[in-house]
This record gives C-alpha cells, sequence and structure tokens, in this order.
C-alpha cells in the first residue's frame, strides 16, 4: 500500500465500511484479512507514516477548532483494543486526547439514564477523545445479560420478560439520536468493531496463562464470557446494523493479525481528518499588524 493517502483509506473503507442499512454477518467476515499489505513491515511502514500525519492533523484539528473527533472500540476480550489505541495514538500530544475506559457502571451512574456517563468524557472541539468500550456496552453486554437492565430502575420493566425487541430497538433509536446531536455540533465520529476470531481468542487467552508476564491481563470472567460467543456475535451484528450511519459509521477490523488491525484502524482515522479539509487559521490584516508591532519590538531588544 506504501504511502498513506485518501485513495489508500478509500480502498480500507470499501472492505471495512458497514453502510447504512446494509446486512452484517460475522461468521463471514474474514477476521484474518489483510487487504493489500504484502506483509508485517509493509504495514508496519504505513502505520509509522499515518502517525506521523496523524500528530500534524491533530495539530490543525486544535488550531481549527470547528470540529472534534471521538473514536469508539468496541471487541470481544484480548482483540487488542489497548494495544492499538497504544500504537496507533502514539504519536499525538497528550494534552489534546483523552481516553475514557467504561466498565461496570457505578451507583450514581446507575441511578441515572444509560448515556448519562459518556457525555462528560465526548471531546471538545479540536480535541481527540478515544472511548474503550462505551454506550454499546447497553445493547451488547445486555444483550447478553438482560438481567442487568433490571439494576437501572427502568419504568415498565420488572422483569426480564418486559425486555422484548422493541426494547432495543427504541434503544437503537436513542444512540443514533445521540450520536447525530454531537455529529450536528461538530463531532467526528468514528466505530471500530476488533473483530477476533473465537480460536484466536484462545490463542491469546492461553498465552496471558503461560506467560507470566501476561498474567495481570488474565481474568476468569473473560472465560466465562467466551461461553456466550455466539449470543455476543449476534448482539453486535444487532447493534452495527442499526446504528451505523453516514455521521457516526460502523468499522468491522479483522483482528486475527494485529498488525493488519493498527494499521488499519491508523489509515482509517487519518483519512477521515483528510477528508474534512481543515487548516491553520488565516489571521486579519489587523493581526499582522500586530504581530510586526510584536517583531520590532523584540528586535529593538537587542540593540
Amino acid at each position: 500500500m506504501g504511502k498513506s493517502s485518501t485513495d489508500n483509506y478509500l480502498r480500507l473503507d470499501e472492505k471495512l465500511l458497514v453502510k447504512p442499512g446494509s446486512k452484517v454477518d460475522l461468521r463471514k467476515f474474514d477476521t484474518k484479512y489483510t487487504a493489500d499489505f504484502k506483509d508485517k513491515d509493509d504495514a508496519r511502514e504505513m502505520l509509522e507514516q499515518d502517525v506521523k500525519r496523524l500528530s500534524e492533523l491533530q495539530d490543525m484539528l486544535y488550531a481549527y477548532n470547528k470540529y472534534s473527533l471521538l473514536i469508539i472500540f468496541q471487541a470481544m476480550d484480548a482483540a487488542g483494543k489497548d494495544g492499538t489505541i497504544k500504537h496507533v495514538m502514539s504519536g499525538v500530544n497528550p494534552q489534546g486526547c483523552a481516553v475514557t475506559s467504561f466498565k461496570q457502571p457505578s451507583t450514581e451512574e446507575l441511578e441515572h439514564d444509560y448515556l448519562w456517563r459518556v457525555n462528560k468524557p465526548l471531546p471538545r472541539r479540536g480535541m481527540i477523545s478515544i472511548f474503550n468500550r462505551s454506550h454499546y456496552e447497553e445493547v451488547i453486554v445486555t444483550r447478553v445479560h438482560p438481567e442487568y437492565i433490571l439494576y437501572q430502575n427502568i419504568p415498565g420493566i420488572n422483569s426480564i420478560d418486559n425486555i422484548d425487541n422493541s426494547f432495543w430497538m427504541k434503544r437503537y433509536e436513542s444512540i443514533n439520536n445521540f450520536e447525530k446531536h454531537i455529529a450536528d455540533n461538530g463531532a467526528v465520529i468514528l466505530k471500530f468493531f476488533l473483530h477476533v476470531s473465537k480460536d484466536e481468542q484462545k490463542e491469546r487467552f492461553l498465552a496471558r496463562i503461560e506467560e507470566p508476564e501476561k498474567n495481570w491481563k488474565f481474568s476468569v470472567t473473560d472465560v466465562k464470557e467466551r461461553q456466550f460467543w455466539d449470543r455476543y456475535m449476534e448482539s453486535y451484528e444487532d447493534a452495527i446494523i442499526n446504528t451505523s450511519t453516514r455521521y457516526a459509521p460502523w468499522y468491522v477490523i479483522p483482528a486475527d493479525r494485529k498488525w493488519f488491525m493498527r494499521a488499519a484502524v491508523g489509515d482509517i482515522i487519518v483519512g477521515t481528518l483528510e477528508q474534512l479539509n481543515i487548516s491553520y487559521p488565516e489571521i486579519s490584516e489587523v493581526e499582522k499588524a500586530e504581530l510586526n508591532k510584536a517583531k520590532d519590538i523584540i528586535f529593538k531588544e537587542d540593540n
């Protein structure tokens, strides 16, 4: 693929973008897909170029001060969310980027609607926010475990028998409306589902158990959730189908090859920012005159 460009981005986009209204069958997605990359080194070269370009674009995004960037990562355990964030965002200025990891809702969060907790960490104009898991847990994990919904004390929901298909459709509608609102106000939204295979997850879990330096990453809960794999895939499919929109698209990123996953995510982020046509703001003639005055004052200090 070579150097990152809009053309490269569009080629990846065609393969990985879930177009609004399209059907999704995750069983038909090749988790080992590597596009046109010849090898790992080819992908690494492009990622390095994209990391450098992302640093430049972040600076312009901040100076332009009209858009913000919200990047959402969802995945099964061990798919590589943390590593992807680490590698792709390695060149950005930490002052302009924040990562929020969403865990089990707190008591305070459960006393509000399920979108409440994702509002505060939304990015300000000129900034980048990354959600490591997100509000989509409320239509994925809770769909696999509908009993969790009961802790939210929602009127009319007294047992899991009250949680029918219309309940989930209303949640998809609420999410779409929420994302449309923030998009209309300048947020550029990218949603990545890092699609790892069940076999690859197994190998990564075993590595976490067998390699001492990775033991801290392992949780028995992860293995328990693995037993619900098919139900999780169905939940992801429904969520992606119902919430991939023009203003907040989903990308299904093959995750069995970490080097491709990282390169693909990086290139899509850079390609999206390139399409905004952001630039450094031009100053007025009055401001230019003030700059020249400041320049004269500085030069006079040396005399």
